[in-house]
């Protein structure tokens, strides 16, 4: 019940701002179904009454319509005025139809709009470990065919329940005065059709987690291949992938298919015992109006409504469908409202981020992973540059996730500071936002260079931007494109080289100007001389700032204030260049084997 609750919630929260279109839909709704009812009623008064000759009784408010229109007789002189009833309640129907299409379908897609912006919004402001953990086509599949599933069911399925309801409680109403016992014989099969529908909701929704579940893996798959397609194709593994994804296709499609089987069975068992239901109201029908229990239009009637319900029940194996598909996409999207978002202390402050940066006995360990720090402790100086190297798995990009707050410090873990306060304490949006980080592997969007340069803000110049390229040694490189800044960059930088993407990370880096900033290893698919050429820039350009350099190069990390060197998640030694290059331990014999005074190659593989 509270699952069921919770969706319930979820989806009214998601109809802000198209409640009154989805009202006035199911209002026009209502006045078709009436439509429907009042249409038998005048063919009935016509069959009965004003073509034949058998009396029916009618509510004092019907005797006072047809007295107004000059009685039977003046009606069975003017048949028009009957048929010109029957146009007038379908233009009503008509109308009112025209009504329920154009608010169902503005009401439906806010709704949709609505659905596609929290998500974003919520998935935007999700811990960084929660996407790691979660597949990127999965996501995307949630957002996107969930989405419509549940559009699908609240703006046709849901909409159409209030049109059924209506046309049930008349219909019954309009059927228990023409004979009470066909109305018994109507109504009689409808209990077991309900059951067996019911019955099968529970294993069609079983089959619908299966079938979504199954999609969201060969979404992923699907996502992955195409992000990575120069990989697959330079280790030539284009065969490989391809069977991989049309086995997964065809247990996907098998999944369909035995749920196809399941649903096919229904709706046929649905169909026959709607049948059924049907024929026994044609034969006792028929039977009664020929004993004289009942007129001709009475008869007549009684079929129309009895058509009327049989519509509505032989649409419950839709219904069932839907709303079985509806709940597992209602579950799968609240799994991901339901995932805590990324929150500050209440008391989260704004420090100075110019001070001086601490770990102070920092341990750490992924999920379900074995610990990948341990007593971490150091101390850099503000506006001072640290170097930090270390062997492959060292824990070096850790530390810097740990500092970006992307990983929380569990209790008893240690603390990391920042000008004395914890970064525990300090808002997460002010503490990224005063950290600038470049990655090994650095991520371009689909947009141009300019773009992409400028990202990290929204009043910058051009010139700015030419500014930041050009100590990044990315000017001479851009100019040389035929469209220069307005070149379009590929999917994750795809139509750039490695050391072109690091660059212009770079650039966008210099763009942000903080005072903190940090670069992982960013400067690895660049050549010896570029290398040099943009630590000798960056040192003009962050006079005031305080440096992180990470990196397997020692002429990158030379001149570094303070150095530290990793070892499987410990800190083996520290120091300055001069310092440790003599001092016996790992960094002399990196040290000797990149300047060419060692050509141990083992001691490379051990360290590097």
């Amino acid at each position: 019940m509270k699952d069921n609750n919770g969706k319930r919630n979820i989806i009214w929260e998601f109809l802000h701002g198209c409640r009154a279109m989805f009202l006035l839909s199911i209002f026009s709704a209502g006045i078709m179904a009436f439509a429907d009812m009042i249409n038998p009623q005048i063919i009935r008064m016509a069959v009965d009454n004003v073509i034949g000759e058998r009396s029916s009784e009618y509510s004092a408010f019907v005797m006072k319509i047809v007295n107004y229109f000059g009685g039977f007789e003046y009606l069975h002189r003017n048949l028009w005025i009957m048929a010109l009833a029957v146009i007038i309640v379908a233009v009503v129907k008509v109308v009112f139809e025209y009504v329920f299409r154009v608010s169902n379908t503005k009401a439906s897609e806010t709704l949709v709009k609505n659905m596609r912006d929290s998500l974003f919004k919520h998935i935007e402001h999700l811990p960084f470990s929660w996407h790691m953990n979660n597949r990127t086509g999965d996501i995307i599949q949630r957002c996107t065919s969930d989405i419509d599933t549940v559009k699908n069911f609240v703006s046709e399925q849901l909409t159409s329940v209030i049109r059924i309801i209506i046309l049930l409680v008349m219909a019954v109403s309009f059927m228990l005065p023409m004979d009470i016992l066909l109305t018994v014989i109507a109504f009689a099969p409808m209990p077991v059709i309900i059951t067996y529908s019911f019955m099968f909701h529970k294993r069609i929704g079983k089959g619908f987690i299966k079938c979504d579940e199954s999609e969201g893996v060969l979404s992923a798959m699907a996502q992955e291949n195409l992000t990575g397609v120069r990989v697959v194709r330079s280790f030539g593994r284009e065969r490989y992938e391809k069977d991989r994804f049309e086995k997964h296709n065809e247990e996907y499609t098998g999944l369909w298919i035995s749920l196809g089987k399941i649903m096919s069975r229904f709706w046929s068992t649905s169909d026959i015992l709607s049948g059924i239901q049907v024929m026994l109201v044609v034969i006792f029908g028929a039977f009664f109006c020929i004993r004289g229990r009942m007129s001709t239009g009475e008869y007549i009637a009684f079929i129309s409504y009895n058509a009327m319900l049989v519509w509505p029940i032989r649409q419950l194996g839709r219904m069932i469908s839907e709303m079985s598909k509806a709940g597992v996409s209602v579950s799968r999207i609240r799994y991901i409202m339901d995932s805590e978002i990324e929150s500050d202390k209440p008391d989260a402050v704004k420090p100075p981020m110019d001070g001086d940066i601490v770990f102070d006995n920092v341990n750490f360990a992924y999920e379900n992973c074995p610990q990948v720090l341990h007593d971490i402790s150091f101390s850099m100086k503000g506006g001072t540059t640290l170097g930090i190297l270390g062997g492959t798995g060292s824990g070096k990009s850790t530390l810097m996730l740990l500092l970006d707050k992307l990983y929380d410090l569990k209790e008893g873990c240690g603390r990391i500071t920042i000008g004395g306060v914890d970064i525990a304490d300090i808002q997460s949006d002010y503490l990224r936002s005063n950290i600038g980080m470049v990655l090994q592997e650095p991520y371009l969007f689909s947009r141009t260079l300019a773009e992409n340069i400028g990202i990290t803000r929204t009043d910058i110049t051009l010139s700015e931007i030419r500014e930041a390229a050009r100590t990044a040694c990315m000017e001479e490189t851009i100019s040389d494109f035929a469209k220069g800044y307005e070149t379009f960059v590929g999917e994750r930088g795809v139509t750039l080289s490695g050391g072109q993407k690091q660059r212009t990370a770079i650039a966008r880096i210099l763009t942000q100007n903080t005072p903190i900033m940090i670069f992982d290893d960013s400067l690895s698919a660049v050549d010896t001389e570029t290398d040099e050429k943009i630590r000798t820039a960056l040192e003009k350009h962050f006079k005031k700032s305080s440096v992180i350099l990470i990196s397997h190069r020692i002429t990158t990390l030379s001149k570094a204030d303070k150095i530290i060197v990793l070892d499987k998640g410990r800190i083996a030694e520290q120091g300055t260049h001069d310092e440790l290059k003599t001092a016996g331990g790992i960094y002399q014999k990196i040290y000797e084997i990149q300047s060419g005074n060692n050509s141990d190659n083992t001691i490379r593989e051990e360290v590097v």
